[in-house]
Order: structure tokens, then sequence, then C-alpha cells
């Protein structure tokens, strides 16, 4: 499964940037945003019809 994990403003926490991550990047990148103290937001990717 890929989610989408969209770093958000410290201000009026609209998405600065986004990024399509496995699963098993998740839990990484969501401990070097707690270690920063950054906000981010995850949601599933939209999948691609086949």
């Amino acid at each position: 499964m890929r989610f989408e994990i969209m770093r958000l403003d410290d201000v009026d926490g609209t998405a600065v940037d986004s990024a399509v991550v496995d699963a098993a990047s998740v839990n990484r990148i969501v401990q070097q945003a707690a270690a920063i103290g950054q906000r981010i937001y995850i949601r599933p990717a939209e999948t691609a019809a086949r």
C-alpha cells in the first residue's frame, strides 16, 4: 500500500509539499517529523485505474 504524506505550513496548515511513499517508509518519515516538530498529514494514495 502507498501513502501520500503532505508537509503542512506551521502558520496556516496548508500543504507545502507532498510525497507518495510505500508503507515501509511511513514510520521513518513520522519519526523524523516528530523529532523536529514538523506537521504532516498522511492519507492513502490514490491508485491509478487499471
